[in-house]
């Protein structure tokens, strides 16, 4: 693979994006050549860090982290390392449930050596400085523990090895590749020629399909802001509800970060990051949920009829670029072989190939461009938020750098100001152009005409990065009354004041919001005052909105129903209408119902009307035969899962939905409205284990005394089961009792568990001699 177009783009960044990086350049101290830091631990394990410089304040960061979580750190930098393979070989899993092969093949091609070093060097010192800290802290924890005795997690310990700065920008371009060529792992470790038109079985990537549509699911959240207007004491309010995977990368992990006089910010982050992702400080609270806009496209190429590996772009033949990739894969017999893989590439990108959806065959192949390749910004961009004392600071921030990957960004400040940012970097693709080149969308797939460069993305001059669409183009919305996203487009973020005539890459305003969405606007709307308390019940009541929109009309269907699924109807009556520990087996019927319409838009009583979009679609019109037909059959259906699921019909909803633990776990399905989302799969007899859902649960209201914050980590800080923090928080949240957050010198000294200890590299190497 060719180095990344990033360097060049950052040449032709705007004046104020340079401004930006000449910032925090100069936020940064000459490195000491001693780091040191101050760690103090208080209740459930969380650190606060103290450092005089961004490098002491990594090396904590990269200390505690390991204290907590090593053995997980290891493997994901195994992962992108495109390691796998050689330890536990090619048929392996990750955690995210790839082929280990597959796997290393992608990360291979996506964190080569040149494109990773670059990344790096573009980078400004206080980053980079963050960065080399963050490997030396997590370095010398790796040392103590192994004199120590590794976790059980890290299993006989040959695969954990120390960390560069280098394995910390794998991890963070791998989130870049998330939100796009990431869900293509398969398509793209595997995308070969044609040989003799011998198309290769669907079915080989059927978990690459469902890895996908699995994305939005996994990778959810909510956020309200509530401003002067609205709040009891007229500052601002805000809810941070993450719906996140409990294990594996994207993983959160909760801390606060001090730099004395320049920063002060506590919240949650991804692993390997060493600044806050989701969190606030004395001035401003901010969350991120995941957007509804296209971060990639596919160029539809047509190829060469002499030679399926050229292909023709403004009526010349060109050949495909090839990359070779090896792989050292761990035999059966425990030898080391090499695999190699000839990966192909067009100047719009890899190609990519899904048997019967995106094939490769002598007339056609499909290339993808991913915007967030190129983006080398965002590192620099969540450090600037931390930084941020008001939305005005955040807003320019972001516009200025545009390096928000693929979330969506909602904050209030302390004088009550809010504001809602799609400001993730997009294709710059608009109407006019899909319409010339043909551009089709299904689903989250847009497939423009590769044949024609004029069929590329567009560029504008104002835009951080060429090819993208630039801020002045993409949603913003400040208000003094509230803004909120539950993944839906931008339109509705605020009703009063509708968001539309955007590119439909970046938001559309045709089509029905989820029901999480729904169910925050219609508590929203009104004229009464918001407290912290209205806001944390929208999440621990664990209401099924959908419930009141359909439950009256299945429960009259019941009335006259067949005899065969009288069981569903008995548990729907006496179901609760939440997923909290209590609800039974309604709730399971409910959902099994209520997967099996959704697609078919006819069950509706009352249909989606565009200038409603609150309160419709809604109404199960099962007077009509035809819906109640599929009513009785989606109930016959739900019948034989619960059965072969191994549930007791009489068990509640605690005794099913788990943590690995055995901890029950309230929340339930997203699609139905419940805001506490939880995504649990079938996990032995009559038990679901929770692998996403809310994750890092933060409620901040500003006060004269400052903020004040609630909350908690849903599955706990350390995920070493020894830990003593391996479930705490985990127990916590299933009794639904949030903790207050120690921020200020004096409520982190006063924390009943508070503890401390100083780390210095000096004294690592002295006792080292």
């Amino acid at each position: 693979m060719s180095v990344s177009p990033f360097i060049r783009s950052s040449r032709c960044a705007g004046l104020a994006a340079a401004l930006m990086v000449a910032a925090l350049t100069a936020h940064a101290r000459p490195v000491a050549p001693d780091a040191s830091a101050q760690i103090r631990r208080t209740t459930y394990g969380v650190p606060h860090i103290v450092a005089k410089d961004e490098r002491g304040l990594g090396y904590g960061i990269g200390y505690a982290y390991a204290q907590d979580n090593l053995c997980l750190l290891a493997d994901q930098v195994l992962t992108v390392s495109g390691e796998r393979s050689r330890y536990f070989g090619g048929q392996g899993q990750t955690v995210d449930q790839r082929e280990n092969l597959a796997s290393d093949v992608f990360f291979t091609w996506l964190n080569g050596p040149t494109q990773v070093q670059a990344f790096l060097d573009a980078q400004p010192a206080a980053i980079q400085a963050l960065l080399a800290g963050y490997a030396s802290g997590f370095n010398r924890a790796l040392a103590e523990r192994r004199q120590q005795g590794l976790p059980q997690e890290c299993g006989g310990g040959e695969w954990v090895r120390a960390i560069t700065s280098q394995d910390l920008v794998k991890l963070t371009r791998r989130l870049l590749a998330e939100g796009g060529v990431g869900q293509f792992v398969e398509a793209l470790a595997g995308a070969q020629p044609p040989e003799n038109d011998v198309r290769r079985p669907a079915v080989a990537y059927g978990k690459a399909l469902e890895q996908q549509q699995r994305f939005a699911t996994q990778r959810g959240s909510n956020a309200i802001a509530v401003g002067a207007q609205r709040s009891v004491n007229g500052r601002g309010l805000l809810l941070a509800n993450p719906h996140f995977p409990w294990v594996g990368g994207m993983r959160f992990y909760q801390m606060q970060l001090t730099i004395p006089g320049e920063l002060d910010v506590m919240g949650a982050a991804l692993p390997g990051l060493p600044m806050i992702n989701i969190g606030f400080n004395r001035h401003l609270a901010w969350t991120h949920t995941v957007d509804t806009s296209r971060h990639f496209t596919l160029f539809r190429l047509q190829l060469d009829p002499k030679d399926p590996t050229r292909y023709v772009l403004d009526g010349k033949s060109l050949p495909l670029t090839r990359q070779s990739v090896s792989i050292m894969v761990k035999a059966a017999d425990g030898r080391l072989q090499k695999v190699e893989r000839v990966l192909y590439s067009s100047s719009f990108g890899p190609v990519v190939q899904w048997p019967g959806r995106l094939d490769w065959d002598r007339h056609t192949a499909y290339s993808l461009r991913d915007a967030n390749s190129d983006n080398a910004r965002v590192l620099q961009q969540w450090y600037q938020i931390n930084r941020a004392d008001s939305v005005a600071a955040l807003t320019r921030s972001i516009e200025q750098l545009h390096g928000i990957p693929w979330v969506n960004t909602v904050a209030v400040d302390e004088r009550g100001k809010t504001t809602y940012l799609n400001q993730s970097v997009v294709p710059y693709v608009d109407q006019a152009l899909l319409d010339a080149c043909g551009g089709e969308q299904t689903g989250p797939l847009v497939v423009l005409d590769g044949s024609r460069s004029l069929c590329n993305w567009k560029v504008d001059s104002r835009a951080a990065q060429p090819g993208t669409v630039p801020a002045q183009l993409m949603p913003r919305l400040e208000r003094d009354d509230f803004v909120q996203n539950s993944n839906d487009p931008a339109w509705m973020t605020n009703p009063a004041q509708p968001m539309t005539g955007y590119s439909p890459l970046v938001s559309r305003s045709d089509q029905p919001l989820g029901m999480r969405g729904r169910f925050a606007l219609e508590r929203l709307q009104g004229r009464a005052l918001l407290g912290v308390e209205d806001l944390q019940r929208l999440v621990t009541d664990d209401k099924v909105y959908l419930a009141r929109l359909l439950l009256p009309d299945l429960l009259s269907w019941c009335k006259r129903a067949p005899t065969d699924v009288e069981p569903v109807c008995r548990s729907l009556a006496s179901w609760n209408g939440k997923a909290n520990q209590q609800s039974n087996m309604g709730l399971v019927h409910f959902e099994n119902i209520y997967n099996a319409i959704e697609q078919q838009p006819q069950v509706w009583r009352v249909a989606f009307d565009r200038n409603d979009p609150v309160h419709t679609p809604r109404g199960l019109a099962v007077e009509q035969a035809s819906v109640s037909k599929v009513v009785h059959q989606a109930a016959l259906a739900s019948l034989r899962q619960v059965a072969e699921e191994g549930i007791d019909p009489k068990a509640h909803w605690g005794q099913v939905q788990q943590a690995h633990d055995g901890t029950p776990v309230p929340g339930g399905p997203q699609a139905l409205g419940v805001y506490n989302a939880m995504y649990s799969v079938p996990m032995g007899q009559g038990k679901r284990l929770v692998v996403s859902g809310t994750s890092y649960l933060q409620l901040v209201s500003f006060t004269d005394e400052g903020p004040k914050a609630r909350g908690l980590l849903a599955f706990s800080q350390s995920s070493e089961a020894a830990s003593p923090h391996a479930s705490d928080q985990t127990k916590a949240f299933a009794a639904g009792q949030l903790h207050d957050m120690p921020f200020t010198e004096k409520q982190i000294k006063a924390d009943p568990a508070y503890r401390e200890v100083i780390i210095r590299e000096r004294d690592e190497r002295l006792g080292d001699r």
